[in-house]
């Protein structure tokens, strides 16, 4: 047939199951954010191109905040801070968050956008909860060279948060862009591998 229809393959879970590969994920840290390492007495973060993990302390070992991933851990982080400072991001209370509770201090993203006035009459308190909020994050890192892996990684992590049934899968923040596992593309099943508790990163996940 001279115009006929390229052939295209999708993963089928009954037909190509004994394609999904099993994989470690180690997680390394924690690091302390940049520039307040000597305050937290924490270790000063690679740079290095993977996947982070923001958390707070708590319980037994530490809470997730949120995902993100990058091609330089220093380069994404002062990114990060630039927003901080800018009032673009979500502030969190600290001490709530350390309990696994959402309590907002200054809602960003849109919000911020549309109420600079709000954000510039209260800025001197504002940036004073933006540093402590970056004072205390203990930043966890698992280093993946390939971008389609980390997005993988970065899109299950986070689906998996935010379908939790625990009182602080809302602690990370909504309407990210995720890039899940597209059909053409075989599962893998992550082990993830930590010397620290992490609460809010599963055991095994797929991706």
């Amino acid at each position: 047939m001279k115009n006929a229809l390229p052939k295209f393959w999708s993963f089928n879970r009954i037909r190509d199951t004994s394609m999904i590969k099993t994989e470690d994920l180690i997680w390394q840290g924690p690091f302390s954010w940049i520039g307040y390492e000597q305050i937290n007495e924490s270790k000063l973060i690679p740079d290095i191109a993977g996947i982070y993990l923001f958390t707070f302390e708590y319980l037994d070992g530490y809470i997730l905040r949120s995902v993100g991933v990058t091609n330089s851990m220093k380069r994404r982080l002062a990114q990060h801070t630039r927003e901080y400072k800018k009032g673009n991001y979500t502030l969190l209370d600290v001490e709530f968050a350390k309990n696994g509770l959402r309590k907002e201090l200054w809602h960003g993203w849109q919000y911020a956008k549309e109420h600079q006035d709000t954000f510039l009459e209260n800025k001197d308190v504002i940036l004073k909860f933006a540093e402590k909020e970056l004072i205390s994050y203990r930043l966890f890192i698992s280093e993946i060279a390939d971008r389609r892996k980390r997005e993988r990684i970065e899109a299950a992590l986070l689906i998996n948060a935010y379908s939790s049934k625990e009182p602080w899968h809302d602690l990370i923040d909504g309407g990210m862009a995720l890039r899940g596992r597209y059909n053409y593309e075989i599962p893998i099943e992550v082990k993830n591998v930590c010397s620290h508790k992490l609460y809010g990163l599963p055991e095994i996940i797929e991706i």
